[in-house]
């Protein structure tokens, strides 16, 4: 696994790109290495068909983004804010007073950090649409390849369940975790209450009600 990940990396570098990540995990039981890797968006197709002579090529997807309208509204936003900005300086060279200097260089640095920020993303995308972007997923010959879930109700079923085992695994190792102190502090407490009970004095019974109209109760002859 570690020389095809070595001969990716070449592939990229030799097609003038560069490696972006590269995760590897190795032990007893997997091998894998993670790379993302940027390569010339001339060179893509090559590096992708190169890269799957890597090993047996278990799954591929390619995708695309058209970013030239976000180009094309980009440089007009530029443009706007690059003549904003030279309005600007034009006020701060009539300036007449430090009150209008001082007002005149804030708004000025603002305008300017706003420029700043426009033009590191047209950057941004003018590096998307000369890199391609290659993500490869390599697995030694002991691993198992990751399942892609299809959506649909029983996919939901097994989702559900997954998370629900999850969380009582979360919810039995918290109870294990306190179950001692329970023991501890619970066993005391409990027989605290039952010494209380014992040491409680017993009821006296109330006498019976005399009802109105009825005779008084006699005391027994002697």
């Amino acid at each position: 696994m570690d020389d095809a990940a070595s001969r990716a990396t070449e592939l990229a570098t030799g097609a003038g790109g560069f490696v972006g990540s590269d995760r590897r995990t190795s032990n007893d039981r997997r091998s894998e290495a993670h790379l993302t890797l940027r390569v010339p968006a001339e060179k893509f197709s090559q590096a992708v068909d190169g890269l799957a002579k890597l090993g047996t090529e278990e799954r591929r997807a390619l995708s695309t983004e058209d970013v030239t309208e976000a180009v094309i509204d980009l440089d007009a936003r530029i443009q706007s804010q690059r003549a904003s900005v030279a309005r600007t300086r034009a006020l701060l060279g009539q300036a007449n007073n430090l009150g209008e200097i001082v007002s005149i260089e804030a708004e000025l640095a603002k305008r300017e950090g706003e420029l700043a920020a426009l033009e590191a993303r047209k950057r941004r995308l003018a590096d998307l649409t000369a890199l391609s972007t290659v993500t490869v997923h390599l697995l030694g010959p002991d691993a198992e390849a990751p399942k892609e879930r299809e959506p649909g109700f029983l996919a939901g079923i097994a989702a559900g369940w997954g998370a629900f085992l999850g969380a009582m695994q979360i919810l039995l190792t918290v109870l294990g975790f306190l179950l001692p102190f329970m023991v501890v502090t619970g066993l005391p407490v409990l027989l605290l209450i039952w010494l209380l009970r014992r040491r409680r004095p017993g009821r006296v019974s109330p006498p019976p009600p005399v009802h109105a109209g009825a005779p008084a109760p006699q005391p027994p002859a002697p």
